[in-house]
């Protein structure tokens, strides 16, 4: 916060130099709103312009550039407003210099004055400016989609089955205790099939008597 504050401060300084700066001399008395801006591109002439057709313009420009940046906390804008300010005075100087034969600072006067540093400074603040801004924070957006959903429910792939299927597997104990091993074996036990087999012999000889048994029988009916 601090820093953004400063920052801002600092660029909305260097934007209003920018634009201060054409109403200073430049060159031998000559001020800066007295060049045209076709003449940083065709080079320097002694007509005079028009405010808004001089070299203002594009300072203006860089100031309103350097609001918007302020305002939406973006250092990118106001660091292409000082980009615009330096690069149009340093175009200025050169064309200046081509048209001088030379530039040179004179204690009389002449040569390069203070509208010229004015703008010059006025796009290193706008830079530094942008330096010291930290910009917007970037989580701000998520903290704000989260907050109407703090606890966001987990996401089940699984399509939804009635009655639920039990997955494959052992089966699922309930009851606390131990369960009882199984025995492997499966088929009727060999000492059951003894015993089955003697009562059934038990019960033949009991029905059929023996040979003897019979004569004695037909004895007795003689008799």
């Amino acid at each position: 916060m601090i820093r953004n504050v400063l920052g801002s401060v600092i660029a909305l300084a260097g934007a209003a130099a920018a634009v201060l700066s054409p109403f200073q001399p430049w060159y031998d008395g000559r001020l800066g709103r007295d060049y045209r801006i076709q003449d940083l591109f065709g080079g320097i002439t002694g007509a005079h312009a028009a405010v808004m057709t001089s070299i203002l313009l594009p300072f203006l420009f860089a100031a309103l550039v350097t609001v918007v940046g302020v305002l939406l906390r973006s250092r990118a804008v106001v660091a292409f407003a000082g980009l615009v300010v330096l690069g149009f005075t340093v175009l200025w100087m050169v064309r200046q210099g081509q048209a001088a034969g030379s530039l040179s600072v004179g204690s009389d006067g002449t040569g390069l004055r203070w509208g010229t540093a004015l703008a010059a400074g006025g796009g290193l603040l706008l830079l530094l400016g942008s330096l010291l801004m930290s910009g917007r924070p970037a989580g701000r957006g998520r903290r704000r989609r989260g907050a109407t959903e703090p606890y966001p429910v987990p996401r089940d792939d699984r399509p939804d089955t009635w009655p639920p299927t039990q997955e494959p597997g052992p089966a699922a104990q309930t009851s606390p205790w131990p369960e009882q091993e199984r025995d492997p074996y499966t088929g009727p036990d060999p000492r059951d099939r003894e015993q089955y087999s003697g009562h059934h012999r038990g019960q033949d000889t009991a029905s059929h008597p023996t040979g003897d048994e019979d004569r004695d029988e037909r004895d007795r009916g003689d008799r």
